[in-house]
């Protein structure tokens, strides 16, 4: 028991904070950017919503390496977007914070846009034709009408969104780097001291990160109004 309040009291606790911020302020953006572009495919056409889905949808099925490298090209201070950033607004995204918000959002994004736009697709249209007869205008539809219906996704949707913007790794890791206290998160933090041969320090924040996944799932579960059913043994 000493050894291990010996070893807690030791241990950085940084990586979990810096995990917590970014997957907080990172499933905000994914939330009202998901949330305004799933809006936009279902209202447009078959062609442009194949094209804008594809798109939206990348940073779901490319490796985060792939999608990091990328977001290194722009905002490098050393490539134009990245040099006008920094120049004009004093705005940095490599090695800092906001590159670890930066890339968890852009991995995290495509969960809440897909979820989003799957609950806004199943909300039935006499809902919104009755709100367009009672003179609301499309804004309060959505708002009051849509977005109650599609309640359910759109929660799950966020819930997934803070999970996996919590737990990205290989895009922020090409962004931001790993500096301890600073931009090292906890899935950065496990795959140093797993290099360094720390294996009981690596093991705890594993046991961290699984316990907060399952209560984002448990809670997830809750919300959507899923049910355990009882089985009915023969």
């Amino acid at each position: 028991m000493e050894d291990v309040m010996t070893f807690l009291e030791g241990l950085d606790w940084s990586p979990l904070l810096i995990s917590l911020k970014t997957g907080v302020v990172a499933t905000i953006f994914s939330f009202f950017l998901g949330i305004w572009a799933a809006r936009r495919v279902v209202k447009a056409g078959p062609r442009m919503k194949a094209v804008v889905d594809g798109i939206l949808t990348l940073p779901m099925v490319l490796p985060p390496t792939v999608a990091g490298f990328f977001l290194l090209l722009l905002f490098s201070t050393k490539r134009p977007f990245g040099a006008f950033l920094y120049d004009s607004f004093g705005i940095k995204a490599v090695q800092t914070w906001f590159g670890c918000i930066l890339a968890a959002t852009v991995i995290a994004f495509p969960l809440m846009y897909r979820n989003a736009r799957a609950a806004f697709e199943q909300v039935d249209v006499n809902l919104i034709y009755a709100g367009r007869t009672l003179g609301l205008s499309e804004t309060k539809i959505f708002w009051k009408v849509v977005m109650p219906a599609a309640g359910p996704g759109v929660v799950s949707g966020t819930i997934l969104t803070f999970a996996r913007a919590m737990g990205e790794y290989g895009a922020t890791s090409m962004l931001a780097g790993n500096i301890p206290g600073k931009t090292g998160t906890i899935s950065q933090r496990i795959a140093m001291v797993i290099q360094n041969g720390d294996y009981g320090t690596a093991g705890f924040w594993v046991v961290v990160i699984m316990l907060i996944a399952f209560v984002i799932i448990f809670i997830m579960n809750l919300v959507s109004g899923k049910k355990m059913k009882q089985v009915h043994r023969w």
